[in-house]
């Protein structure tokens, strides 16, 4: 009885008594392992004495080593992306109030070599004084660059897909129209035909017939171009990079000859390191269809100024053409400026079909652009295009 008490009394000394302690520091070699191989950073805030600490691995997600950044809460902070800061103080402000569970919150943080990373930053209060202001907080860094990147070209194709889903909408609409307008036309004409009693009045409806049956040609042919580009709208050259300044110098050159029968007055002042990053072909149509209006609707009773530039701001940039000419009544006109077949200046020209600005807008909104008109009757008109500025994630 004695050994078996002996031997019972050895178990649990050196057994029983050492195995809380050898579970603990297990756990803690396995946490760490677990950190390590995550690649994910840890951080630690002791709020009675203000001391923070940045794990090797936090620093590494920034390309720092580890004596390059002191355990200094300023110096994650002062890294944040400016338009970050404030959700990012609100997020760990809350936290720290006990207004939510746990801290979450996504910020881009700039890394050693100048870029920016995303990174998914978590934390919670592991102990408060009997104030319930926070002791001690613990938390980690992941990178999430590669996540965000694909939430961002997700948030691009549901963005292309909704658009083109209401061009789409909208273009059949247009399509319907048109066609049915010809279609009745056709009609009218075949029954008075029908009805004709001489044929003088058969030859005339046949003229009529050759008229409508022109109209036809030139809607199709105005369709399928209209077509054309918008089966295009997902072009995968849409990220060739583009000298403004030299493009416009291009198109201007092109139209030398009817610059200088009008005797016109144009000034390039686009920045010479202007650039875009956008389909080439799509682009210089864009600006030959604007500067060439431009040209053709110039006032007959004043010297001709045409005028192209650029504005910078922080997300976009934006092109102007602007000029003195006999502008458009956008009180009577404004919703009918980018549709098909409407013309606006009262000229009657016969190269005038309505068709232009329809296509113009269409390749510019191709290119996920935007364009607007400015403009007052008989004083002038200034288009507007805005692009997007490509920005690193």
């Amino acid at each position: 009885m004695k050994r078996l008490m002996d031997k019972l009394s050895y178990f649990k000394t050196d057994k029983y008594d050492k195995k809380p302690e050898l579970n603990k520091s297990l756990d803690e070699l396995k946490w760490q392992f677990a950190l390590k191989n995550s690649n994910v950073g840890l951080w630690d805030w002791n709020a009675s004495t203000d001391e923070i600490y940045y794990s090797k691995t936090s620093k590494q997600l920034l390309g720092y080593e580890d004596s390059e950044i002191k355990n200094s809460e300023i110096q994650w902070d002062k890294r944040i992306h400016p338009e970050d800061q404030k959700k990012y103080l609100k997020d760990y402000n809350a936290h720290l109030n006990g207004i939510t569970d746990d801290y979450k919150n996504e910020h881009r943080v700039l890394c050693k070599d100048g870029t920016y990373k995303w990174i998914l930053d978590r934390g919670k209060v592991v102990s408060r004084d009997k104030n319930n202001n926070p002791l001690r907080i613990i938390g980690t860094h992941a990178d999430i660059s590669n996540r965000k990147k694909t939430e961002e070209l997700l948030k691009k194709n549901l963005e292309l897909i909704t658009n083109q889903n209401k061009r789409l909408h909208n273009f059949t609409h247009i399509v319907s129209h048109n066609l049915k307008t010809h279609i009745g036309n056709l009609k009218n004409i075949l029954e008075f035909y029908d009805e004709a009693q001489t044929e003088d009045e058969k030859k005339d409806l046949v003229k009529h017939l050759k008229t409508i049956s022109e109209s036809l040609t030139y809607t199709i042919i105005d369709l399928n171009e209209i077509i054309s580009i918008k089966s295009k709208s997902t072009i995968s050259q849409i990220n060739e990079h583009i000298n403004i300044y030299d493009c416009t110098k291009k198109i201007i050159k092109s139209l030398e000859l009817e610059i200088q029968q009008k005797d016109i007055s144009i000034h390039n002042a686009i920045r010479e390191a202007d650039a875009i990053k956008t389909n080439v072909s799509y682009f210089e149509s864009i600006l030959h269809n604007l500067i060439s209006n431009s040209i053709k609707y110039s006032h007959p009773d004043r010297k001709s100024k045409i005028i192209l530039q650029t504005v910078h701001t922080n997300d976009t940039i934006k092109i102007l053409i602007s000029d003195n000419g006999i502008g458009i009544d956008l009180e009577k006109y404004k919703n009918q400026l980018f549709e098909m077949y409407q013309t606006f200046h009262g000229t009657d020209r016969e190269d005038s079909r309505g068709i232009g600005l329809y296509i113009t807008k269409t390749q510019v909104e191709a290119l996920n652009g935007k364009i607007e008109l400015s403009s007052t009757l008989n004083e002038g008109s200034t288009f507007t295009l805005t692009f997007k500025k490509q920005k690193a994630l």
